[in-house]
C-alpha cells in the first residue's frame, strides 16, 4: 500500500495531538510492513506521517519541491526535515528553483501520481493559497485517488 499525505501546518498543540494519534492509527491499519508512505516532509501533517511510517517499519518516499524548500520550512524544524530525507528510500524532484505556490502544487500532483490513495488533514475549508490542502484533495478527487480526510471533531486551524 503506498499512501500519501496532505495536511494544514501550524496547527495548535491540542490539535497537533490529536491528528497524531488519527495518522499513526491510519498507518497501523495500513499493514506497516508493506506501508510506503509519500510525503514532502513539512513540518506538521507531513512529517508527523512520514515518522508513523518509519517508526511502524515502512518505507518512506520524500517529494521535494524544488531547490530552496528546506529554506523555506521553519529553522526548528531543520533537523527533522534532514533526518527524514535521509532515511527516504526514494526521492522525488519537481526540478523547480523555487519553492513557491506553484512548486507545492506540482510536488503535491507528483506525490498523488505515486500512491493508492491519500490522507488529508484538512478542516473542509479553501486553501489560503495555491497548493493548499484544499487543492491537493480537489485534484486527488479530479483523478479518481480515494482521500481520508482525518480532522478531528470540533477543531479549528
Amino acid at each position: 500500500m503506498r499512501i500519501g499525505i496532505t495536511g494544514h501546518r501550524g496547527l495548535s498543540d491540542a490539535v497537533a495531538v490529536q491528528v497524531r494519534e488519527g495518522l499513526a492509527a491510519e498507518v497501523a491499519r495500513a499493514a506497516p510492513g508493506s506501508l510506503v508512505g509519500v510525503s514532502c516532509v513539512a513540518d506538521g501533517p507531513d512529517s508527523w506521517f512520514a515518522r508513523a511510517v518509519l517508526d511502524a517499519g515502512g518505507r518512506l518516499e520524500v517529494v521535494l519541491p524544488a531547490d530552496d524548500y528546506r529554506q523555506r520550512l521553519p529553522e526548528w524544524h531543520h533537523a527533522e526535515y534532514d533526518a527524514l530525507l535521509a532515511a527516504a528510500g526514494t526521492v522525488h524532484r519537481t526540478e523547480l528553483a523555487v519553492a513557491d505556490e506553484r512548486a507545492f502544487m506540482t510536488a503535491s500532483e507528483v506525490m498523488i501520481g505515486q500512491v493508492d490513495r491519500l490522507l488529508a488533514v484538512w478542516d473542509g475549508e479553501p486553501a489560503r493559497g495555491f497548493g493548499g490542502a484544499a487543492d491537493v484533495v480537489a485534484y486527488a478527487q479530479r483523478v479518481h485517488l480515494p482521500v481520508r480526510v482525518l480532522w478531528p471533531e470540533g477543531a479549528v486551524r
